[in-house]
This record gives C-alpha cells, sequence and structure tokens, in this order.
C-alpha cells in the first residue's frame, strides 16, 4: 500500500458554524457542498478537508464521542516565516478561533501556535526550519 492520505474528515456539531469558520472566516473555497450534510475544501493537490455534520456522520460512523480537553490528533498550516504564524494565528481568531497556545520558539527549532475551530479541533500554525518544513510547502 502506498502511503497516502486523501480525505481529512472532522466531524463538527454545528456544519453552518463550521462553514461561517472555514469558508465565509477564513475564506477557503468550497470544492463540494451538500447542504444541512457536508462541506469539502481541496487543501493540497489530492488532499481534501472534509467538515461533516454529526448526526449525518453517526449513520455512517456509529456514535461520536467526545470528551473535554484536546482531541488526541492536531492538524498542522505550515508557512514560510514566523510573521506569517503570528498573521494566520489572528486571521483565525478573526474568524472566530480561540487561540489555544500563543506562537512561540519551540524546543524543535521552530515557530508555532495553535488555534481551535468552533469544534475545538486544534489546528498548530508553525514555521518549520530545515528540509522537512520546506518540503510541505
Amino acid at each position: 500500500m502506498d502511503p497516502r492520505l486523501s480525505f481529512v474528515t472532522l466531524v463538527v456539531r454545528d456544519l453552518r458554524a463550521s462553514r461561517r469558520f472555514y469558508i465565509e472566516g477564513l475564506g477557503w473555497p468550497v470544492e463540494f457542498e451538500r447542504e444541512g450534510e457536508v462541506v469539502m475544501v481541496r487543501v493540497a493537490g489530492k488532499l481534501i478537508l472534509s467538515l461533516w455534520q454529526q448526526d449525518q456522520a453517526e449513520g455512517e460512523l456509529g456514535p461520536i464521542g467526545r470528551a473535554e480537553g484536546a482531541m488526541p490528533f492536531t492538524l498542522a498550516h505550515n508557512v514560510r516565516t514566523e510573521a506569517e504564524v503570528d498573521q494566520v494565528i489572528a486571521e483565525a481568531g478573526k474568524a472566530g478561533a480561540s487561540v489555544a497556545s500563543e506562537p512561540v520558539k519551540r524546543e524543535w527549532g521552530g515557530y508555532s501556535g495553535y488555534f481551535a475551530d468552533p469544534d475545538g479541533f486544534r489546528w498548530e500554525v508553525a514555521c518549520n526550519p530545515g528540509p522537512l518544513g520546506e518540503s510541505v510547502l
């Protein structure tokens, strides 16, 4: 099997709120939409972010569990400079995100901060030095 990720699906409590945040707030373009069910955004050449209304998702996935605190994964948005990290965190805040962690220099050599979308999904915004960081831009 080839290593590949085609879709990242976030099961959301309120699709309208998520749409307002990602599409209207952040300005991301809709690739596909079925009203009240799903909104999809192409985030890379062959990668789709899917926002799936929870009651619609449960029919296929089964019961959805949620707990307090950060979910056990993060999504990342990498940029070229530290100033861009600050800018993206600020834009997300204006769109309705809460800042989970202000940007700071990290022990691993980069600079990053985190915001949470309306459902609490954590997005890291990072400037990663070196070849691996460059390879994802």
